[in-house]
């Protein structure tokens, strides 16, 4: 990832502590609850991973297949449940948007030698197809602008107190709120990375 070593670190923070939280979530609620936390701790944790700065960690030439191994699977796990519409649809979107980040920053593709963190960006555009790039940009804006509105006053007082439904507007468990500001900072770390790649 492009940018100064303080955007990877608290961008790594971020996405490490909502990681984190989505493993709390994971111990409790319906099985699809637990499998939709876990999915979500697996991207935070990846995403934690990939914004490293590379003046502390500059991750070996294999380390980014390992990560479009890791969430193609991740995306072909998603991709029966996204069929049915929800959430899931968003997972699948957020494998396959990982899968590109990782193929973009590794080396074999752009042509770096030493890590992807450091030269990724000469092949494809800076980066990665400049027309992907910002169609995931503008999906993401959209999806961190709903998410945000989900969190505001007004809209916890409509849906009964806070306690929404499951799919993008929090789980069924006790704090939905805290379950869509995960989604947030996830989405807003998602668009960080994509804006510097």
């Amino acid at each position: 990832m492009h940018g100064g070593p303080l955007t990877g670190w608290l961008l790594m923070a971020l996405c490490a502590v909502s990681g984190a939280y989505c493993l709390l979530r994971a111990r409790s609620g319906t099985p699809q609850e637990r499998r939709t936390a876990r999915s979500e701790a697996l991207m935070g944790f990846g995403m934690a991973a990939m914004a490293v700065p590379a003046a502390a960690l500059s991750p070996p030439d294999w380390a980014w297949a390992v990560y479009a191994v890791l969430f193609g699977m991740a995306a072909l796990r998603a991709l029966l449940p996204a069929l049915r519409g929800g959430h899931h649809l968003h997972h699948l979107v957020g494998s396959l948007a990982m899968v590109y980040m990782a193929v973009a920053m590794a080396p074999a593709i752009t042509g770096s030698g030493g890590g992807g963190h450091a030269g990724h960006g000469a092949a494809a555009g800076a980066g990665g197809i400049p027309l992907l790039t910002g169609t995931l940009l503008v999906y993401y804006a959209f999806y961190v602008l709903g998410s945000a509105g989900r969190l505001l006053p007004g809209t916890v007082l409509a849906t009964g107190g806070g306690r929404r439904p499951g799919g993008f507007g929090g789980g069924t468990d006790g704090r939905p709120e805290l379950t869509t500001a995960c989604r947030l900072t996830m989405g807003i770390g998602m668009f960080a990375m994509l804006l510097t790649l």
